[in-house]
């Protein structure tokens, strides 16, 4: 059973281009906290979208609302969804790992190539980890109206001013 580093690994080896956000991400910036899922920022570009998710389909990811995998690397179609159905992130589950859910974030107040600029990299177990910075962390999670949101906003505030 893969975790969160052998996808980041195997991501880096295939020169997909993304950024860790989310729970991984603020515990990365050190504020411990539970989660069980990893988000992805990710480059919007069609045949990156399409590298990363043949990637995740192949360990058995799966969407989790009723459309193909590869639809998402369809900018017709995603901008659909962003439009008419609102949706922030494309949500992937695979049941059989302990780490069940991805969500590649798709609509962000931070896009990727800001995000990017001020990403900061982290070594776990040999493995470099691109993470959202705290001050794009912060912007990626205010006004979302959700309480774990807000309590990660008040911790990562506390760490960046201590440093």
């Amino acid at each position: 059973m893969l975790g969160y580093i052998d996808i980041i690994r195997r991501l880096n080896e295939d020169s997909v281009r993304y950024l860790v956000a989310g729970g991984v991400a603020v515990n990365m910036h050190g504020v411990p906290r539970m989660t069980y899922d990893l988000d992805l920022l990710v480059e919007l570009d069609d045949e990156n979208l399409r590298s990363l998710l043949t990637i995740l389909d192949g360990w058995g990811f799966k969407p989790k609302v009723p459309v193909g995998i590869l639809d998402l690397a369809d900018g017709g179609k995603r901008r659909e969804w962003i439009e008419q159905k609102n949706m922030k992130a494309f949500n992937l589950v695979n049941e059989e790992w302990a780490l069940s859910e991805i969500d590649l974030i798709i609509d962000s107040p931070v896009d990727f190539e800001q995000a990017r600029q001020n990403a900061v990299s982290v070594s776990v177990d040999g493995v470099e980890v691109p993470l959202v910075s705290i001050e794009d962390l912060i912007k990626m999670k205010e006004g979302t109206g959700r309480e774990q949101d807000a309590a990660d906003i008040r911790y990562l505030e506390k760490v960046n001013d201590g440093r």
